[in-house]
């Protein structure tokens, strides 16, 4: 059978949609997304790019579906990514309407693919333009893939100090024992055919906006016409005495992951963090370590951003699967012998046994590079940008999580943003206003959290919230929690709530405002989500 071979099926009766209605349907294996709006009927590629979630079961909202589990927005339309994460589209097939009935047509290769690349121009000798891309996360990827598919003809440098191409950061705690290449973002072949240059283990020391030129660890440079940082964030170091002891990780890169996961296999692990990456990392060790053990300042993981009452459930998954907490505590000091740790000292004195230390104890802006340069950075390092991603330096350009932008859901209050979901974004919008699109950064912040197969999911903004607003039940792992200030939902969080984040995402994009009494309402959900 050819790839181009030519395939009708009959999906439904006209009348079987209703207005607004999304149904699944199988079409010779492939899952297809079946959607009338505004009484037209629209055929897409059922299952959303970035990790397959059916988007059956996410929200349509005008000319596009937002997935349930992670937030990526697709055209039905077109099928094209229009929000993240993830990077490719969706196959688009033909739909008519004959005697009553819902066909679709499609070739036998559009159905083979559940994913589909936007179609990207190539480097042309004619045009000397050169724009170097600082880092390899998803800011730097998604700019490189945008000025592409744009037409951009000219040089694509992505030059980044790890030794990999693009991968996925956020598996780094929840599939320690990856291989790096099984997590790359696009294989290497695809970097050559859209020529994509990418340097690895070429560490950038510095930046002389003036001249254009990028100065490497080993005294070589490179000019550009255009540039854009997206270094991301490193972890911070720990500073308590015996920190440079064997077995001691900091978690930044593949390699970091996979000698974390090997050294604690029958070890004690001590694990100094209750952030998402550290409690994550107490998952996934949790049945392959001896024991493992969290160090926290708060009572509860989690705490600051999801509140207490989620932090608490988050504990107990990880108690029940042998976890021990310490909370509202510090390390003092590790211990070793030989230079290898042997146990960790709290500062009431107690000590923990320890084989392998793990640090999750927050990130800063990588930003160190630019000590001298023109470029403004706030007091933690993170750059400033505009709403176009522009830097306080001409033709240059910032994303992702070095960055300090204006929020559009918080009418543009700064904000400094840690998420896989927004570095796309950003890399999107750097991309475009490179090509001087004009085209402001609008998105609403969208992240999630795998404990032992839960999600937590959040969308918006919660910094500085007075109240949470529970609902459901928190022993059943089925709630929702909105986070109130000044009498609105600035955020909200879901465990086995689908789509209700997603709903509420869309909600904040439009910018309208859910209302505290909205929420307290007993039809609340057709109140938020109208």
């Amino acid at each position: 059978m050819s790839g181009n071979e030519r395939i009708t099926q009959e999906l439904c009766g006209e009348s079987e949609l209703k207005e607004g209605e999304m149904r699944e349907f199988d079409v010779q294996g492939q899952t297809i997304l079946l959607v009338k709006s505004n009484g037209v009927f629209t055929a897409v590629g059922g299952k959303c790019t970035h990790y397959g979630a059916p988007l059956s079961k996410g929200v349509l909202s005008g000319n596009r579906v937002r997935c349930p589990w992670h937030g990526a927005c697709f055209n039905i339309e077109t099928g094209d990514i229009e929000e993240y994460p993830g990077l490719d589209s969706l196959p688009c097939f033909e739909v008519t309407i004959q005697n009553g009935k819902v066909l679709l047509t499609a070739s036998r290769k559009a159905l083979d693919n559940a994913k589909r690349v936007k179609e990207m121009s190539r480097h042309n000798n004619g045009d000397r333009t050169n724009i170097v891309l600082i880092g390899s996360g998803p800011a730097a990827l998604v700019c490189a893939e945008t000025l592409r598919q744009e037409g951009y003809k000219g040089r694509i440098v992505m030059v980044t100090s790890e030794k990999h191409l693009p991968y996925d950061r956020t598996k780094l705690s929840k599939a320690m024992n990856a291989k790096a290449t099984d997590i790359y973002l696009r294989p290497e072949d695809f970097f050559s055919s859209y020529d994509i240059e990418v340097w690895t283990e070429k560490e950038v020391v510095s930046v002389n906006t003036d001249e254009g030129k990028v100065k490497f660890r080993d005294n070589s440079t490179l000019h550009y016409s255009q540039l854009l940082i997206a270094t991301g964030s490193r972890p911070r170091e720990l500073t308590c005495p015996g920190s440079g002891l064997k077995n001691v990780f900091l978690l930044r890169s593949p390699g970091d992951a996979n000698a974390i996961s090997e050294a604690a296999i029958g070890k004690n692990v001590v694990i100094m963090g209750t952030s998402f990456i550290g409690m994550e990392v107490a998952a996934f060790l949790s049945d392959k370590a001896s024991s493992v053990s969290v160090i926290g300042r708060s009572e509860f993981p989690f705490q600051a951003v999801l509140g207490p009452q989620i932090g608490e459930v988050a504990m107990k998954l990880l108690q029940e699967k042998g976890v021990s907490f310490y909370s509202r505590t510090d390390t003092r000091e590790i211990r070793g012998e030989n230079g290898q740790v042997t146990e960790v000292v709290l500062r009431n004195g107690s000590k923990l046994p320890a084989d392998v230390v793990v640090a999750g104890i927050g990130v800063t802006p990588a930003s160190n590079f630019l000590k001298g340069s023109r470029i403004a950075v706030d007091t933690r390092g993170a750059i400033f940008v505009d709403q176009f991603m522009r830097s306080s330096v001409p033709d240059v350009f910032a994303a992702g999580d070095v960055v300090s932008f204006p929020l559009s859901i918080m009418e543009g209050h700064r904000v400094n943003i840690g998420h896989w979901q927004m570095a796309h974004s950003h890399g999107r919008i750097a991309a475009l206003n490179m090509l001087h699109k004009q085209v402001p950064i609008n998105s609403v912040p969208f992240f999630w959290t795998s404990l032992l197969g839960k999600s937590i999911r959040y969308t918006g903004y919660g910094e500085g919230y007075t109240s949470i607003e529970l609902k459901g039940n928190l022993e059943e792992l089925k709630f929702l929690a909105f986070y109130i200030k000044d009498e609105y939902v600035v955020a909200v969080s879901s465990m086995n709530y689908d789509p209700i984040v997603a709903q509420v995402a869309e909600v904040m994009l439009s910018g309208r405002r859910i209302t505290k009494k909205e929420v307290l309402a007993e039809d609340f959900l057709s109140l938020i989500t109208k």
